[in-house]
């Protein structure tokens, strides 16, 4: 049997309307309450399949790295730097000891000369005539001395045969011993005469570097005047005369005592020197001299070292830094300073890893700076981890994944990009840095490597 489709199309289309319409009827009437619940059938089911999703969506925690040192007590020496200046080893000012005119001026201004070198020449035609003068009154008390002699000792002989009276022969002795007075006379003022006569050749009483000089050839010079001709300065080795304060002098004395710092041998205290451009003087020093008597207007100790100076690198009046030992002290601890921060009150505290990487925050006491290291007094015990980096990535009581830096290591690495290096605390000179701002770390944390 054959279908016609066409005709069954036909038929559907022909069908009457009303059973179309009874159709529609029956949907409208089906309950309220089955779509209420195929609906939510269908959100649990959405519901239950996105939730496994999800749960395998979400991140694990992940323990922030940190950079850490580790600390290790060592013997470490305490320098103290103080301000100072320079001083010739010796310095003399060159004046002149007659009066004349300055004919001639014989040096070089600024050059090395020799003690005993002939500087100026004064005019000495006077003194030239003052001492033919002083020769000619000696040659003269001699002769009346000869003649007076001789009449003495007739006298004495013929006073033994009554020929002249003992008077005459008392006066003649008289006059023989005042004739010798003044021959002694005569030779002092021919000796003072030659004295002037040399000085009038003005000569450098120590050998070194001569300075400018203060008059020119035509001038008018008086003995022993104010104003000094020129300055001569020996500058090998040189004087640095250094100062510091009675009250830190008498803390270190104290710690001394209670066997926390061991003494330096002062026969061996070594000084460097620093100018004030940071740069290090090449010769070193040696302590010669420590005030016994405190300024009383200061407080201030005065010290002097001497240090060779062979390449004159070193000038008189000069400002320097002196950088001497003061003690050692023992099994010390060297906290980074990177490490340090310091809240509102400035009170330093330190984060420390501890055994289970857990941070803690500690405060600390601290002492003196030893370049980029603070000598620690208490808070801390040998083999302790602190942090110095990745201040940003964690906070006390996060659990942490502890990587040991290198900090010689990273200071040669910025050293290398040209950023200012990291002095290690063997290197470095002591010195008092400025305090960090109140809250932030000493210096600034770089990520862990």
């Amino acid at each position: 049997m054959k279908i016609d489709p066409s005709a069954s199309l036909n038929s559907r289309l022909d069908a009457p309307s009303s059973t179309v319409f009874s159709a529609s009827r029956q949907s409208h009437r089906r309950p309220r309450w089955a779509l209420i619940l195929g609906a939510v059938m269908v959100a649990a089911a959405l519901v239950a399949c996105s939730k496994p999703d999800a749960e395998q969506k979400a991140p694990s925690k992940v323990e922030p790295k940190v950079g850490v040192v580790t600390l290790k007590a060592q013997n470490q020496q305490l320098d103290v730097t103080l301000p100072g200046r320079t001083r010739a080893f010796l310095s003399a000012e060159v004046r002149p000891q007659v009066s004349g005119i300055v004919q001639k001026r014989l040096f070089t201004e600024g050059s090395l000369v020799k003690q005993g070198q002939q500087l100026y020449q004064i005019d000495s035609a006077t003194l030239q005539a003052t001492q033919a003068s002083a020769t000619a009154a000696l040659a003269k008390a001699e002769a009346s001395q000869r003649t007076l002699a001789a009449t003495a000792r007739r006298n004495a002989e013929l006073v033994k045969i009554d020929a002249i009276s003992k008077q005459a022969n008392d006066e003649s002795q008289a006059a023989a011993a005042q004739s010798l007075s003044d021959v002694a006379v005569a030779k002092a003022n021919l000796d003072a005469a030659r004295v002037n006569l040399r000085y009038s050749r003005i000569e450098a009483p120590i050998s070194g570097r001569i300075a400018l000089s203060s008059v020119t050839p035509g001038a008018l010079v008086t003995a022993s005047q104010a104003n000094a001709l020129t300055t001569i300065v020996q500058l090998d080795p040189m004087y640095v005369d250094f100062t510091q304060s009675s009250s830190d002098l008498m803390q270190l004395k104290r710690e001394l005592e209670s066997g926390r710092f061991q003494k330096v041998d002062g026969d061996k205290m070594p000084v460097r020197i620093r100018f004030d451009d940071g740069s290090i003087y090449a010769h070193e020093g040696k302590l010669a001299f420590a005030g016994v008597i405190v300024n009383d207007s200061t407080g201030m100790l005065t010290l002097r070292a001497i240090v060779p100076n062979p390449d004159g690198q070193l000038m008189p009046g000069m400002y320097v830094q002196a950088m001497l030992p003061t003690a050692l002290a023992p099994d010390a601890l060297l906290v980074p300073q990177q490490s340090v921060t310091r809240d509102l009150t400035g009170r330093p505290s330190v984060m420390v890893v501890k055994p289970d990487d857990i941070l803690e925050k500690r405060e600390v006491d601290l002492d003196s700076a030893i370049g980029a290291f603070w000598l620690l007094k208490s808070g801390l015990k040998n083999g302790e981890r602190v942090m110095v980096d990745g201040f940003q990535r964690a906070k006390p009581g996060d659990k942490v994944q502890a990587v040991e830096v290198d900090l010689k290591a990273k200071a040669e690495r910025k050293s290398e990009r040209g950023e200012p290096p990291v002095q290690a605390a063997a290197d470095a000179p002591a010195g008092k840095p400025a305090a960090a701002p109140a809250g932030t770390p000493a210096s600034a944390p770089e990520s862990a490597k």
